[in-house]
């Protein structure tokens, strides 16, 4: 039954989107009170896991979704994200979607994939902009790249903790991971795209996250302190990683509520001084606080500087928190519906039966990953579900523990639908109707996964 309601709430949310015409925040909200009812919840039961997953959500996106629009419509209003543009088609000519590939790769190490993608958004938009290329042809490069790091390589919080659960090491897992990162995107990216141009297709830059530059007696900033204030974040988030690798914290996490911050970080980092160092480094390395220091180096250098008023800056960051007040509730409520799933026990179940099937320990990994990821939604819930699983019941097994980490982060990019907040992410930045999402996001995640799958398959053969 958990696998059939599934299937039937995936039914349900088609028809309420498709025929009935509703929203899908509304949609998402009463198909998560189908699918929990049809598991046996009661009424009170699914509501209880609809606020726990609304809170959930809210608390891991919210900042970073306002910060990333305020970012975002500081960079696009100031003729920044034109002039990275500009730079960019001028140096990279017909190899643009390398460049966007590459951009992806690089910024996606440090960020979050929602953080990675509403910092890099208005580059896209202006990019389409600047050389009439379609959004998709740029987009699904990009989009590509941030997904499979989120899913592959550590620090990313999924990969970290599958690296610390099947005993494997971080490093080595990093640098396995680019070898199938690669081509994963250049196929799933570069290669989708260009079938995805054949196809009737088009993406549109909703009006309200995507407006005109707004002129100020400064000019257009130069390319220097445009690429400064865009990558900030990055730059911020990159430091705090690499202090976290130099001295071995990056699986020591203040924000699992189980887990002694306190007690490990004097473990791991004996003097008081570096540890102070430490603190403030992962502090400042935190995606919310990375975007927001990066607004208020936005106001500053991309506004006050170029000639702007301050009360006109703050009609900008109203009109951007406003632009992505729907996507944020869409958002929200796919975190929900993936929450009654997850409380309902239909990710339990479905881990389960696959942990009796006698497999080959990788091809494991990545199916039990796969099939939770349908049906809870994260990737990073499946990916570490998957691990705790997975990990006891392959110790001793001859298999790399690195490449256990990356066939598990695969199977946790497959089938991304309803219940993913990626899905809908892209869906409403893009433009896109549910059917097209569904051929574009949705085939692009499969294509990633098969792909890096493949070359797990590859390098165990190999090594």
């Amino acid at each position: 039954m958990p696998l059939l309601s599934v299937f039937i709430a995936i039914g349900v949310l088609l028809a309420l989107v498709l025929i009935v015409k509703l929203d899908a925040f509304f949609a998402l909200i009463l198909t998560g009170f189908v699918v929990g009812l049809l598991n046996g919840m009661n009424p009170l039961s699914v509501l209880q896991s609809l606020l726990k997953g609304v809170g959930a959500t809210m608390g891991s996106v919210a900042l970073i979704l306002v910060f990333g629009a305020m970012l975002g419509k500081l960079v696009g209003d100031s003729g920044a994200a034109r002039t990275i543009a500009e730079w960019l088609v001028a140096r990279s000519g017909k190899r643009v979607q390398l460049a966007m590939t590459g951009t992806g790769l690089l910024v996606g190490l440090p960020m979050l994939y929602n953080a990675g993608f509403i910092v890099l958004i208005p580059l896209i938009y202006g990019l389409a902009t600047t050389t009439g290329l379609p959004l998709l042809y740029l987009g699904v490069p990009l989009a590509s790249a941030l997904s499979v790091t989120h899913g592959f390589l550590p620090p990313h919080p999924a990969p970290t903790f599958m690296a610390f659960a099947y005993g494997a090491n971080v490093n080595r897992t990093l640098a396995l991971g680019l070898v199938a990162a690669i081509p994963a995107c250049l196929a799933g990216g570069i290669g989708l795209s260009k079938i995805l141009e054949r196809l009737p297709i088009r993406a549109v830059a909703p009006p309200e996250l995507h407006v005109g530059v707004v002129e100020s007696p400064g000019g257009s900033p130069g390319i220097g302190i445009s690429v400064i204030t865009m990558l900030s974040p990055v730059i911020l988030m990159l430091l705090g990683a690499l202090v976290d690798n130099v001295t071995g914290t990056t699986g020591i996490d203040p924000f699992r509520p189980e887990f002694d911050f306190k007690t490990a970080l004097a473990a791991a980092v004996p003097d008081p001084t570096m540890r102070a160092f430490v603190i403030a480094m992962k502090f400042l390395g935190n995606a919310n606080i990375a975007l927001l220091a990066a607004v208020l180096i936005a106001l500053y250098t991309l506004g006050l500087r170029r000639g702007r008023s301050m009360p006109a800056l703050m009609e900008t960051m109203r009109s951007a928190v406003s632009g992505i007040a729907m996507i944020l509730l869409v958002i929200t409520a796919g975190g929900a519906f993936g929450q009654v799933l997850r409380d309902a026990g239909v990710g339990d179940y479905i881990a389960q039966r696959a942990a009796g099937m006698r497999l080959n320990p990788l091809l494991l990994a990545f199916g039990i990953a796969s099939l939770l990821r349908l049906s809870v939604g994260s990737a990073t819930v499946a990916g570490m579900t998957t691990a705790g699983l997975v990990a006891p019941m392959v110790a001793g097994a001859g298999v790399s523990p690195e490449l256990m980490v990356l066939a598990t982060g695969a199977g946790s990019l497959m089938f991304s639908h309803f219940n993913d907040t990626g899905f809908w992410m892209f869906k409403e930045y893009f433009g896109l109707s549910i059917p097209h999402t569904l051929a574009t996001w949705s085939v692009m995640e499969m294509t990633v996964a098969l792909v890096g799958f493949g070359m797990v398959m590859a390098m165990n053969a190999i090594l």
